[in-house]
C-alpha cells in the first residue's frame, strides 16, 4: 500500500470512530430503543418531550430572517455539558464544561464536529467584554452559550442539546462501564469535588461513571486538547456499549438517565430526522476539527493573571469557511453574518 493511501485509510478509520457524538448518549440510545421495541420508542418520544425547552432569541426568528441554505435539510447542533452539581453552589447558571458544534450536510450524509477548548478567549455579545467561552452560560446560560458559539464560528445553530455530568455518569453506568486505555497514573476529584477521590494506574481498564467523569475532566498533565481526545475515547467506548447487542436490556436505563438531566429545542420529529445519519454506521462519513490557538495569560493592572487559550485567527477563518461550505449557506442576513440575529428578548436562563 503506498504511502498517501495508508494515510487516507487511517484517516477514514479516525473518521468512523468519531461517530461516538452522534447519538451518545442521545441518538444511540433513541436509535437503539426502536430495535427494543414499541414500548421503549414510545418512552423515548415521551423522554424526548419532556426535555424540549426553546431558546427564547429563537423562537422569534421569523423564515425572512434565517440564513438560507443550498438543502433546508443542513443543520446545526450545539451539544453543551455543565457542572451544576449541588457542591458549586452557583447563584446563577453553571460555567460549561464542554462544547461541541455537529454541522450535518443531508446530501453527502457527512458530519464535522469542532471541539471549542473551554478557555477560548471570545467576546461575549451584548455582554460588552470577552473572556473565557466557558463564562458565557454562567452570564447568559443557553441563550448566551448558542450566541457566542454563533459569533465565533459566523454560523446559525439551529439545535442545542444540553446535558449535566449526572446524565454522563448515569449514561456509563447503565451500559455497566466503558473501556479506556488510561495514559498515565492520575489523581482526579470526583464529581463531589471531593479532592484525589478518584485513583487511575496506567493501562487498558473498566471505568465507571465517577472514574470516566475524571478521566475526561483532568488536564493537570496536559491540555484542554488532550481532554477533549479523552471525551472522544470514552464516547466512542460508550457507543460501542450501547450498540452492543448485550447492552439492549439497558436502554431503559440509560434513557432515563438522559431524560432527567438533558435540555433540548429538538422535538421529537427533529430527532428522528438524525436516524438516516445514525443508520449509516461505520459509512458515516465524520470529520472531527479542533480550533488552534496557542497558551496566553493577561496580567491586569490590579496585579493578578488569567489564563485563556488564545485562537489563532488564520486557522478559525479556514474553519468558518468549512462549515459555511458545509451547512450550504448560500445568503448572509442583515448583519452582515451568517448566524442568526439576536433579539431583544432574554433566555429564561440568564442572568436577571
Amino acid at each position: 500500500m503506498k504511502r498517501n493511501d495508508y494515510k487516507q485509510d487511517k484517516k477514514r478509520k479516525r473518521r468512523k470512530k468519531v461517530a461516538l457524538w452522534i447519538g451518545v448518549p442521545i441518538l444511540a440510545v433513541i436509535v437503539g430503543s426502536v430495535t427494543y421495541g414499541a414500548y421503549l420508542y414510545n418512552e423515548a418520544k415521551e423522554i424526548a418531550q419532556a426535555s424540549f425547552q426553546e431558546v427564547p432569541s429563537r423562537s422569534s426568528n421569523s423564515e425572512e430572517d434565517k440564513p438560507k441554505r443550498e438543502d433546508p435539510e443542513n443543520t446545526s447542533v450545539l451539544f453543551i455539558g455543565v457542572d451544576d452539581s449541588e457542591s458549586r453552589d452557583r447563584q446563577g447558571n453553571a460555567l460549561s464544561d464542554a462544547l461541541m458544534l455537529a454541522t450535518f450536510n443531508q446530501e453527502e450524509k457527512s458530519v464535522k464536529l469542532v471541539s471549542i477548548p473551554r478557555d477560548s478567549y471570545v467576546n461575549l455579545p451584548g455582554e460588552g467584554f470577552s473572556t473565557k467561552i466557558t463564562e458565557a452560560h454562567a452570564y447568559g446560560g443557553t441563550d448566551l452559550t448558542i450566541q457566542t458559539v454563533e459569533e465565533l464560528l459566523d454560523i446559525p445553530i439551529d439545535y442545542y442539546v444540553k446535558m449535566n455530568f449526572e446524565a454522563f455518569m448515569d449514561t456509563v453506568d447503565a451500559f455497566d462501564g466503558v473501556e479506556v486505555n488510561v495514559p498515565y497514573e492520575m489523581y482526579e476529584q470526583d464529581s463531589n469535588d471531593t479532592a484525589n477521590a478518584i485513583h487511575l494506574l496506567p493501562g487498558e481498564q473498566l471505568l465507571n461513571g465517577e472514574e470516566a467523569l475524571a478521566y475526561v475532566r483532568t488536564r493537570k498533565m496536559d491540555n484542554d486538547i488532550e481532554r477533549g481526545k479523552r471525551q472522544q475515547e470514552v464516547l466512542t467506548a460508550l457507543l460501542d456499549r450501547a450498540t452492543s447487542f448485550s447492552s439492549l436490556t439497558k436502554y431503559r436505563d440509560a434513557m432515563q438517565a438522559v431524560g432527567d438531566n438533558m435540555t433540548t429545542n429538538m422535538r421529537w420529529d427533529d430527532m428522528t430526522s438524525y436516524f438516516s445519519y445514525a443508520m449509516e454506521g461505520a459509512n458515516l462519513d465524520i470529520e472531527r476539527t479542533t480550533l488552534e490557538g496557542s497558551d496566553w495569560w493577561m496580567d491586569f493592572a490590579s496585579g493578578g493573571r488569567a489564563y485563556y487559550w488564545k485562537l489563532d485567527e488564520v486557522a478559525l477563518e479556514e474553519v468558518q469557511n468549512q462549515l459555511q461550505t458545509h451547512l450550504g449557506l448560500t445568503a448572509q442576513n442583515d448583519s452582515g453574518q451568517y448566524a442568526s440575529p439576536r433579539t431583544d428578548d432574554q433566555s429564561e436562563d440568564s442572568r436577571g
